[in-house]
């Protein structure tokens, strides 16, 4: 089984960005705790992480028929980008929406998600270990037939 793990903006700033919210891990951090777990699954990742729309939007094209399952903290492209929503639709591979932070205890702008409505679920408000959730998800998702959207 192989899993994509994709990271939008300023997830590259983790660890220095306000560490109140998002914690002191960086994402390579968050990556080498997902690698561990994913190794005693047997499982494959891959993680990517970008600051450009237009990049998640083709690193979602361009997994069908590599990868079985999409992690995606899309960060501030949750709350705006229609493109990221059609690409997850398009692709209809099983997409899992991940935040660190309980974005539903935040500010009123980032209660709506526009991808939520396409993913198979959301994982939010756990810090690093919402990655670690979301890898569990994805094993047991796989494993379940979906239902249709």
């Amino acid at each position: 089984m192989k899993i994509l793990f994709l990271n939008g903006p300023n997830l590259n700033l983790l660890g220095q960005r306000e560490p109140n919210v998002y914690g002191r891990a960086t994402l390579g951090d968050i990556e080498t705790k997902v690698r561990e777990r994913a190794a005693t699954l047997g499982i494959e990742i891959e993680f990517r992480q970008t600051n450009l729309e237009g990049e998640l939007v083709s690193w979602i094209q361009q997994a069908r028929g590599i990868f079985e399952v999409i992690v995606l903290n899309a960060a501030a492209y949750t709350h705006t980008s229609v493109a990221l929503r059609d690409a997850i639709s398009a692709v209809a591979i099983p997409t899992i929406e991940v935040h660190l932070s309980n974005v539903h205890a935040r500010e009123e702008f980032r209660h709506k998600s526009l991808i939520a409505p396409v993913c198979s679920g959301q994982i939010t408000g756990f810090g690093p270990n919402s990655y670690i959730l979301a890898l569990e998800a994805a094993v047991n998702i796989n494993a379940t037939p979906q239902q249709p959207k």
